[in-house]
């Protein structure tokens, strides 16, 4: 393969650029909620650090923190004083030998509360972070507001057996309202197989359909394939049922946070159906797959809208990895933040830690759950990039 010095350029600002960007804003907050906390308690905290690895440029600010760019721009960690490592496991010969100023600093001498809160912020800034995102995109760029009209019926679909027509205006599924021809969408796709109530309005007069969506595998506009409930309806494009609309910031906020629990909702009914065998597990991506998404994201946004559309369009994808990835650290595997959460419940419960032994035990298997899944999302990666190696 030829690759010249505009290709790089071009795959470097496309794709690489749009990538890192995404992934620092996700880090920096997450490992920021620690930091924070931490500092409210009163703990030293000795590094701040987004990525691994070897440093490349940093600072120290006037606490004595070393603030840090690390070369491995794949995530980042928050180390106190009295943490062994950059996964916050103490150092238990350091902390017999600290004197009462020295603990009082330190994080594993905190109380339980403390330390429970200093773990938790983390995962809690990210949502907190998709959530202004979120809200900032609808308040001041807007949502586009597309009418649940029915422009036309696939023969033989879901939708033509329960009695679709076009023109139909859907108003509410089971019960709940429906504003616009995504909530239509998110309301259908997860609902595979099960008869829905429909009410519809037609010719000025509400009618009420049973219609039952069929499961139907997807392609996305980023290659990617979903299985999901479809009944074979097509929205109307007319420009009455197509609007970009603002909300004022209260509003706003209220559609981040149901948008961000649509997330969570969604991702853990896929695990859920992942683990019942009703879910395929080749959905579970790596970097590269999200540096792929990035970079088309970008790349979208600027040739439908230009810049600014493809700014909208990127910091929409981190608030969705933000929710995603306050969702995983709070997962009870050692290692991660809910792993921490896991062993502080344990320690309330029976009113003393867990034997180092014990902790120690816990976060090698949790190391090990970890490094699995990097293996296995990045075998996803190479699979959706080279489908040939798939066996046949």
């Amino acid at each position: 393969m030829n690759f010249n010095i505009l290709d790089n350029l071009s795959w470097l600002g496309g794709y690489l650029i749009p990538f890192l960007f995404v992934l620092t804003v996700v880090v920096f907050f997450h490992e920021l909620g620690h930091f924070l906390v931490a500092r409210m308690c009163g703990v030293r905290i000795l590094v701040f650090s987004v990525g691994f690895g070897p440093e490349l440029f940093g600072f120290n600010d006037r606490y004595g923190t070393r603030w840090k760019f690390a070369a491995i721009p794949l995530g980042g960690y928050v180390k106190f004083f009295g943490d062994e490592n950059a996964a916050s496991v103490p150092d238990q010969a350091a902390a017999a030998a600290m004197n009462s100023t020295e603990r009082q600093q330190s994080f594993i001498y905190q109380r339980l509360r403390n330390r429970a809160a200093i773990v938790a912020a983390g995962p809690i800034a990210n949502f907190i972070l998709a959530i202004v995102i979120f809200a900032a995109i609808f308040s001041l760029y807007g949502k586009p507001s597309m009418s649940a009209r029915v422009d036309s019926v696939q023969p033989e679909s879901a939708a033509a057996a329960a009695g679709f027509e076009p023109g139909d205006l859907v108003v509410e599924i089971d019960g709940r309202s429906v504003a616009s021809f995504g909530d239509m969408q998110r309301a259908i796709s997860i609902n595979a197989g099960q008869t829905l109530d429909v009410v519809i309005e037609r010719g000025g007069a509400r009618k009420n359909l049973k219609a039952t969506p069929t499961l139907r595998e997807m392609k996305d506009n980023f290659g990617n394939v979903h299985r999901i409930g479809v009944l074979g309806i097509s929205r109307s494009m007319a420009a009455s049922d197509n609007q970009l609309q603002t909300y004022d910031p209260l509003t706003a906020i209220r559609m981040g946070v149901e948008e961000s629990w649509f997330i969570v909702d969604r991702t853990l009914a896929y695990i859920g159906g992942v683990v019942v065998g009703r879910e395929a597990a080749d959905q579970v991506g790596g970097p590269a797959r999200i540096a792929q998404v990035a970079g088309q994201v970008w790349q979208g946004g600027l040739s439908s809208g230009g810049l600014g559309t493809a700014a909208v369009a990127l910091f929409n994808l981190a608030a969705v990895l933000s929710v995603s990835i306050g969702l995983l650290n709070l997962f009870p595997v050692p290692l991660l933040d809910g792993g921490h959460l896991l062993f502080y419940g344990i320690e309330g419960i029976r009113g003393r830690p867990l034997s180092e032994r014990a902790q120690e035990l816990g976060f090698r298997i949790g190391l090990t759950l970890v490094a699995m899944l990097m293996i296995f999302a990045s075998y996803n990666d190479i699979l959706h990039f080279f489908p040939f190696l798939r066996a046949s």
